[in-house]
């Protein structure tokens, strides 16, 4: 039975992540886009565990490969996530994004070999569901599919992804796995600002860069470890469902500050939403894996 503990930690993470779009929208309004935010903030964090696992070169060697992929799925997962919120609509991104426990449970049983029961079905089910009535239906699909829609599809198939990676390197310490996502996050961003996807920052203040820094080492490092260390505790497909309350904080969060009010159906989502995190968070044991009893 994995700790209560997880759980907490995985829902307060949940609640930062939730309410990223605001500090993110702000520092695009000083002039920092999705991939000068990828080279600055998650600079900064590479930085800071870079120089923690310098002592450990020699046993991460033999993990070169699998950290890697974390570095492409995490670091991916991260830059294409900020960046769709940073230059899309919050609501339409973070429904996208939230297709998640979708991929996570399809994931945990096809690489992991974790066992797909009625309850985490119906959880997913679930969860799906609210999040399609939180967004308004087909509404939120009137429009042509976007640029930004297809970056915020793939953030979802990507965390998903890192999500899996994270819990099949258990003999990898956490800060190492984070070290390579933050390290992905940076090369892919500066690889792109190179290509010229993105105007480089030259005439971004002094004072932006400060506000960048900040949002690096507190909120964004705070949100990356509650989130990947709760990952770690369980498997794939529930920590997916869990997670997904991030889109009922982020779309209460939009609501309130752009002063509109919840139709029925947004909130008959919401409650489906967290009735499928509650059914993950409560359930007294962990699914078994395949060929495991119960």
């Amino acid at each position: 039975m994995e700790s209560r503990a997880a759980v907490g930690v995985l829902f307060g993470a949940s609640i930062l992540w939730g309410l990223s779009w605001m500090p993110l929208k702000y520092l695009y309004s000083l002039g920092i886009g999705g991939l000068t935010l990828g080279v600055g903030a998650y600079g900064i964090l590479t930085l800071l565990f870079g120089a923690s696992l310098y002592g450990t070169r020699s046993f991460l060697s033999s993990w070169v490969k699998p950290l890697l992929c974390v570095a492409f799925l995490g670091g991916g997962a991260n830059l294409a996530f900020s960046y769709a919120l940073i230059h899309g609509e919050v609501i339409r991104v973070m429904a996208l994004f939230y297709l998640l426990p979708l991929w996570g449970v399809l994931g945990g049983k096809i690489f992991l070999g974790e066992r797909v029961d009625g309850w985490r079905i119906l959880g997913a089910f679930l969860a799906l569901v609210g999040a399609f009535w939180v967004v308004g239906g087909t509404k939120v699909f009137e429009g042509e599919f976007s640029f930004i829609d297809l970056i915020a599809l793939l953030s979802g198939v990507l965390f998903a992804g890192n999500n899996i990676a994270f819990r099949g390197l258990e003999a990898v310490s956490l800060r190492a796995k984070l070290g390579a996502m933050f390290g992905g996050c940076f090369a892919l961003s500066f690889f792109l600002l190179l290509l010229g996807v993105e105007p480089f920052p030259y005439e971004i203040p002094w004072e932006s860069w400060g506000f960048l820094a900040l949002y690096a080492l507190f909120w964004l490092l705070l949100a990356n470890l509650g989130s990947q260390w709760g990952v770690t505790q369980m498997e794939a497909g529930r920590s997916s469902i869990i997670i997904i309350t991030e889109l009922i904080v982020a779309t209460l969060s939009a609501a309130i500050w752009l002063g509109e009010r919840l139709q029925s159906w947004e909130l008959i989502g919401g409650i489906c939403i967290v009735t499928s995190a509650l059914m993950e968070a409560f359930r007294s044991q962990e699914t078994p894996k395949k060929g495991e009893n119960r």
